[in-house]
């Protein structure tokens, strides 16, 4: 008995996703510290203010600055005047001033911010067809 090989046709669409949205919550954080300069920070050709002369807002004590990452930024304000970003270095031990044009008693305010706190959610599914398939004899 020969073997009968059934043939079929077929042709179908791609399923199709509408609709849906996604809810993205940014909380950024900032923080400041505060300083002024003295004498000693200033040298022969840049100023140096150690992370142990700043304050934070609530007036205590920093021992060290927090460590930039990817999502960071910093601004200096020095006697109230926000710097160009090319004038200073950053590091958790130190900020450095590319300038000995201050004297002391000058106050010096770092301003870092932190945008690490991004939160995204499907808060509306999307509504997704199935293919439709249509066989052909």
């Amino acid at each position: 008995m020969p073997v009968v090989k059934p043939v079929f046709t077929a042709v179908s669409s791609a399923p199709v996703a509408s609709g849906g949205a996604v809810t993205t919550t940014i909380s950024p954080a900032v923080t400041r510290f505060f300083t002024t300069i003295t004498a000693g920070m200033i040298g022969a050709t840049d100023t140096t203010v150690p992370a142990a002369s700043f304050v934070d807002d609530t007036n205590t004590a920093i021992t060290a600055i927090p460590a930039l990452t990817a999502s960071d930024y910093f601004n200096v304000y020095i006697n109230g005047v926000i710097q160009q970003e090319s004038l200073s270095t950053l590091s958790t031990a130190n900020l450095v001033l590319a300038t000995v044009d201050v004297t002391a008693g000058i106050p010096v305010q770092l301003e870092i911010g932190n945008f690490a706190g991004v939160n995204s959610t499907l808060s509306t599914p999307p509504t997704i067809s199935a293919p439709t398939i249509t066989i052909i004899t």
